[in-house]
């Protein structure tokens, strides 16, 4: 199937490079929303915008099949206040302003994916969080995922079906979180982060991409969708699957005391990698959606390899 045309609104980051590519040989144009124009890569263009005001950006996104917004300041940071206000804002502002836009269009986007954070779930070690019966958290990151999804959800878009993408953690090959973990392996440092039992909620790159594009073909679906992979495993058991891969056996542990340390020297969070996310996609798993890399193993050998 062909697509006339797929926006990326603050596309030029490592997702929105993905999916850029890979609709580019789906779609007649891909379009990228960004504060900072850049040539034209085949049917790959970008258009200028600030995220803040309307102008002559508006009119591309007339007879979208598909916008995807993926705008937001990253979250490794500290969070001072004037971090947290830049994050919040980074958020919600264009997505409201997006919200607008598509309500004074004669021909709006088919489809609208807003990527926000699973992160928005409690700390849970005791059972998996889906779209159902998971429980909302509470603290700064939370905060920051219920209002970046309610101003997603506060206009009223008739003619455009809406989705909150809660993202797990995205783990490729390149510009994510996987390689950092790999070079901690590879100075022997790739054991367990505090005590271990702690649940990351991952997703291969691909099983990320090809979700978008199954929601797109897939109609009957809106509201919230998470997008992990199925099988969520402790930190443990990730750091034991990427050293295994690369044939490391050995791996220094780094205590929640040292963490707290490292966190302040480079200027990071400890919540990053202490916070337990297990999450569990039960609306892709029931309505068919098939994982290429459903396992941690699975996909920390595609992506070694």
């Amino acid at each position: 199937m062909i697509y006339r045309k797929i926006i990326l609104a603050g596309g030029n980051g490592y997702l929105g490079g993905l999916l850029a590519q890979h609709f580019s040989a789906l779609a007649e144009e891909v379009i990228i929303l960004s504060r900072s124009l850049q040539a034209a890569k085949g049917n790959i263009k970008t258009v200028l915008w600030n995220g803040k005001t309307e102008g002559k950006w508006c009119k591309q996104l007339e007879n979208a099949d598909l916008l995807v917004n993926l705008c937001g300041k990253n979250v490794n940071c500290r969070y001072t206040p004037k971090n947290q206000e830049k994050i919040i804002n980074s958020r919600v502002i264009p997505t409201r302003l997006l919200g607008k836009t598509i309500i004074g269009l004669t021909n709006p986007p088919k489809l609208w994916i807003n990527i926000t954070s699973a992160t928005i779930y409690r700390h849970a070690e005791d059972r998996p969080q889906d779209e159902y019966t998971g429980e909302i958290g509470d603290g700064f990151s939370v905060d920051v995922c219920k209002a970046w999804e309610s101003s997603f959800f506060e206009s009223e878009t008739p003619q455009t079906r809406k989705i909150a993408l809660r993202m797990g953690i995205v783990l490729g090959r390149t510009d994510s979180a996987f390689p950092r973990l790999l070079n901690l392996v590879r100075f022997g440092l790739g054991g367990k982060q505090g005590n271990g039992r702690q649940y990351v909620n991952w997703v291969h790159e691909q099983d990320a991409v090809r979700t978008i594009e199954w929601l797109l073909n897939n109609d009957s679906i809106s509201g919230v969708v998470n997008c992990t992979s199925p099988h969520a495993v402790t930190n443990k058991a990730l750091m034991q699957a990427i050293r295994k891969a690369y044939g490391f056996g050995f791996g220094l542990p780094a205590p929640e005391w040292l963490l707290a340390i490292g966190a302040r020297i480079i200027g990071t969070e400890t919540e990053l990698i202490l916070k337990s996310r297990w999450v569990e996609p039960a609306v892709l798993l029931a309505n068919g959606f098939e994982f290429k890399h459903a396992t941690i193993d699975e996909a920390v050998h595609d992506i070694l390899g």
